[in-house]
């Protein structure tokens, strides 16, 4: 049996559907309600958790009907109990042959119990990210390991809260359903999640999209470290684009006037936090939404237009709170849950300091910030386990989407996956930077998706390790209010904000 995996003789009861107290749920026609799994899935009497689910049920005649579709945004640690919505935003009607199923997994949001460590740790104007004196990095340490023991009072849950634990729940509720088989949509880590389940349940698995996929070779140290580098990328390509339109946001005439700019402005901040609350680390933040997507562009840089020439730092507050909630600290925690325990991290500060010091010197924007936000890990009071060898040679078909520009999800991750899911085709977007952008509005890309979900076709697998098929990423925005502007399609709001949930 494989670790973690559950053990046999465990039932769930079937799902007691009732009204939704979401509003967006009420309107989309949705039912919630509850699956109870272990806690421990190696002992199937022991105490149970509660998962919150819910439904979107097919529209189609019975003999049309292809079964559940999973969906999960992400993180780990993002709410997914809004996206059963998502069917009625693939084209050709191709969702209505399904009924989705939105999960919170363990932990998270709606299930119970919600794992929260301290929710005041993500205040204003924390110190700053980069550790250049010896005061500031011991400041860094000292609230990670001040995180990671208030965690310690979750009890057994940190435990049993690794991506293997959320695939059985994932297992348990397609039990809860009376379904054969599940489909599933995973965007983000929801991509290692598919990638874990199709390994340990592949005769399971129907249809599987996977976009923004996660590489299960380098979880999870290494993934941060590659992120780094690509969102310093990105950020870079930002800032060209904010050049390229200086005629609107007049912050400079080239992306290195504008990057000057942006390290000038982080710099007064440190001496001087905007409004008392907008200080180096928040402004880094506020930023990084950038390099996930480029929909947010226009307002990031009106934000930072409006602070340089009018001294408005409301706006950047308003931008700041959208991705971070104040007095929320779910999201994080269930994060750190899962990757502080789904493998060993370095136990060796001199290891980070070195390595996240190397990866600075080349790609500063994002680096401290990141390792900051995992560093809890080297103080994580829970054991770590090993992570399942992925091997998707068991799952019969899967549709790979990757934008190659992609930050979050580096788009050697897309080929990696294609590589051990041999059943698999990738449709990849060359020059797009966007993190899981499907349905998006792309025609040539959510086409086939609707193709893949209503008939089960896949681009033609080509020899070689590369993309089956290319799809043109969707067009850089313009300003708004500029007279030549094209309206930029965008992703359904319930899918903005479930992946937004998930950016850090």
């Amino acid at each position: 049996m494989a670790a973690n995996a559950a053990a046999p003789g465990f039932e769930p009861p079937p799902i007691e559907w009732g009204p939704c107290s979401d509003e967006n749920l009420q309107k989309a026609g949705a039912e919630c309600g509850t699956v109870q799994v272990p806690l421990d899935h190696s002992d199937p009497d022991g105490e149970q958790i509660s998962l919150a689910v819910s439904r979107v049920k097919h529209t189609v005649p019975e003999d049309e009907y292809q079964g559940v579709m999973l969906v999960n945004p992400g993180g780990p640690g993002g709410s997914g109990l809004a996206l059963s919505t998502l069917g009625a935003y693939v084209p050709k009607g191709a969702g209505a042959a399904y009924d989705w199923i939105g999960f919170d997994p363990r932990g998270v949001g709606a299930s119970e119990p919600a794992l929260s460590c301290d929710p005041d740790y993500f205040s204003y104007d924390r110190p700053h990210y980069v550790p250049d004196t010896p005061e500031l990095e011991q400041t860094w340490l000292d609230r990670s390991e001040g995180y990671a023991r208030a965690c310690g009072t979750n009890g057994e849950l940190l435990d049993h809260i690794k991506t293997t634990d959320v695939v059985e729940d994932m297992d348990s509720i397609r039990e809860a359903l009376g379904a054969e088989q599940i489909n599933y949509y995973g965007f983000s880590y929801g991509t290692y999640l598919g990638q874990v389940y199709g390994t340990l349940h592949p005769e399971r698995l129907r249809r599987v999209v996977m976009d923004g996929v996660v590489n299960a070779e380098d979880v999870w140290y290494q993934v941060n470290l590659n992120q780094d580098v690509a969102f310093d990328r990105n950020i870079g390509i930002f800032f060209d684009w904010v050049a390229e339109h200086d005629d609107t946001y007049h912050l400079g005439t080239t992306g290195e006037a504008v990057e000057k700019l942006f390290y000038d402005q982080q710099a007064e901040l440190d001496r001087q936090p905007a409004g008392g609350v907008i200080g180096p680390d928040e402004w880094t933040d506020l930023f990084l939404t950038a390099g996930y997507s480029q929909a947010v562009w226009d307002s990031t840089a009106k934000a930072f237009a409006n602070w340089v020439h009018n001294g408005d730092w409301q706006t950047l507050k308003e931008l700041y709170d959208a991705s971070n909630t104040p007095g929320d600290d779910n999201g994080f925690a269930v994060y750190l849950a899962v990757q502080c325990t789904d493998v060993q991290w370095p136990q060796s500060w001199p290891t980070w300091r070195r390595d996240n010091w190397e990866t600075h010197r080349e790609a500063p924007f994002e680096t401290w910030a990141n390792a900051w936000y995992n560093a809890p890990c080297l103080y994580w009071p829970a054991k770590p386990g090993k992570p399942v060898e992925v091997d998707g040679s068991g799952v019969e078909s899967a549709l790979l989407i990757s934008e190659e520009l992609d930050a979050a999800t580096p788009f050697a991750g897309a080929l990696e996956a294609r590589d051990r899911f041999p059943g698999a085709s990738l449709i990849s977007l060359p020059g797009g930077t966007t993190h899981s952008g499907s349905l998006s509005g792309n025609a040539c890309l959510d086409d086939q998706i609707a193709d893949y979900l209503l008939t089960g076709a896949l681009p033609e697998r080509k020899p070689g390790r590369g993309p089956d098929t290319t799809c043109e990423p969707l067009p850089q925005p313009t300003p708004e209010g500029v007279s030549t502007m094209a309206k930029r399609p965008e992703q359904p709001q319930v899918l903005q904000e479930a992946l937004r949930a998930t950016w850090h």
